[in-house]
């Protein structure tokens, strides 16, 4: 069964940073691509940043240029940097993955990150 393992999360002051990791059981070339949600209490989950296989990235306006997204391919494994972190990017973070031709959507269990003022 493949899988999307979350790691990294914790509790940071404002201005700190944390990175966090998504291992996938499978080739992440499996995957068209991959990408980091976060949902807030009471707020839907919104994208954070993704990643193709071919490098191109994107992200929420409301993260750029503090977090970078970078997959690692001989480990099977997407990170997202976070820095300048502030109380707002408090959420429990989700990793994706995506595959276009039939629709496959995974998600990991999530891994709460807790930014304090």
């Amino acid at each position: 069964q493949v899988q999307l393992v979350e790691s990294g999360g914790g509790l940071v002051q404002a201005g700190g940073s944390l990175g966090l990791s998504c291992a996938a059981s499978v080739s992440i070339f499996s995957f068209n691509t991959m990408g980091w949600y976060r949902q807030a209490p009471g707020k839907q989950r919104e994208l954070v940043a993704s990643i193709t296989t071919g490098g191109r990235t994107n992200y929420a306006d409301s993260v750029k240029g503090r977090f970078t997204i970078s997959g690692d391919n001989a480990k099977n494994t997407v990170y997202l940097r976070m820095n300048g972190l502030k109380p707002e990017d408090t959420a429990v973070y989700y990793c994706n993955a995506k595959r276009h031709y039939d629709n496959y959507d995974l998600w990991g269990q999530g891994t709460q990150v807790t930014v304090s003022s």
